[in-house]
């Protein structure tokens, strides 16, 4: 496995990273979660996702029952604030309320001491930029959290935080977590740059865009039974579900076998050809799906194979 810096901070996560989302304590028994996380870790994954508001924080308690056999020094542990936990005014957003009070529930339904990676899930726009910022510093003085980062932030949002939080003394954002994939590019132009240019890691989600890089789909009116695109996942795969992705995904199988690897893991060694990709965050509900995706880790491909790879998605790629 290999492991990279969070950006130009100190803290290292492993290039591969295990989240939750859609899966433990939803569609994934304890059990189950449970013989993943354990694989990943068995594999050298410590970097661990998820987030208060999978399965309204069931999520969080069945990863932190997963990882608790583990020493915590060993872990990066990330979580998420933002979207509403309730029906009350202040059950959402990042006001000082909302993330102070989150922060001691996901603590609470993750068994911790702290939190390694605290993260904003999206940005509010109905709470103050320093108001948010603030409350992170406090909750990184008070041991709470370590580091904190953004989730699926601008450009200007992230640098105006960073611009503030150097500004006032504050500690700072340390990673962003956008999605990204080889049918998903948009924070190529603007994203990606800045937050190398100002030292943010970037720990991508949905680096398979939601596992049609797998290759496992040859049709869209005929899927798997027990595929995500067969259940209630498949609203979250529109954006790039059509017959002409499919079709130049079943292409690049092809380049797979010729690079010595799976659809899956040139897809994910596709991401982490960017040198400020500091983790991929996958998703498993079998421990097989893990050893195909830490497999990527070590993967070394050439320019050719990347060149190969994107004359044939990036042509599809959703805009």
């Amino acid at each position: 496995m290999q492991f990279r810096k969070l950006g130009r901070w100190g803290m290292q996560v492993s290039a591969v990273g295990l989240g939750s989302w859609l899966t433990y304590g939803g569609s994934v028994e304890a059990d189950a979660a449970r013989e993943c996380v354990w694989r990943a870790y068995d594999l050298g994954v410590t970097f661990f996702d998820t987030a208060n508001v999978y399965m309204r924080g069931r999520a969080e308690e069945v990863m932190g029952r997963a990882l608790a056999d583990f020493q915590r020094d060993s872990l990066v542990l990330a979580t998420k604030v933002y979207f509403p936990m309730g029906e009350g005014p202040n059950d959402g957003g990042l006001s000082r309320k909302h993330v102070s009070e989150q922060c001691d529930h996901s603590l609470r339904r993750l068994g911790v001491d702290y939190i390694d990676l605290y993260q904003c899930h999206r940005y509010d726009e109905d709470t103050p930029l320093e108001e948010t910022c603030r409350v992170m510093d406090d909750l990184v003085r008070q041991g709470k959290i370590l580091y904190w980062g953004t989730s699926e932030w601008s450009a200007d949002q992230i640098a105006h935080a960073v611009s503030l939080c150097r500004a006032e003394g504050w500690a700072p954002p340390v990673s962003n977590q956008p999605q990204y994939s080889a049918l998903w590019r948009q924070i190529e132009e603007r994203i990606l740059p800045t937050c190398e240019d100002l030292g943010l890691g970037s720990v991508v989600w949905s680096p398979l865009a939601m596992g049609i890089l797998t290759g496992k789909y040859e049709s869209a009116d005929d899927v798997p039974a027990d595929s995500r695109a067969a259940g209630d996942d498949a609203k979250f795969m529109n954006r790039y579900f059509n017959q002409a992705v499919l079709d130049a995904v079943q292409k690049t199988s092809k380049i797979a076998d010729e690079a010595g690897c799976t659809p899956a893991q040139l897809g994910l060694a596709w991401c982490l050809r960017q040198a400020f990709v500091s983790s991929v965050i996958v998703g498993a509900t079998k421990p097989s799906h893990v050893d195909d995706n830490v497999a990527a880790a070590d993967l070394e491909l050439g320019d050719d194979v990347i060149d190969a790879y994107d004359e044939i998605l990036e042509p599809v790629a959703a805009s």
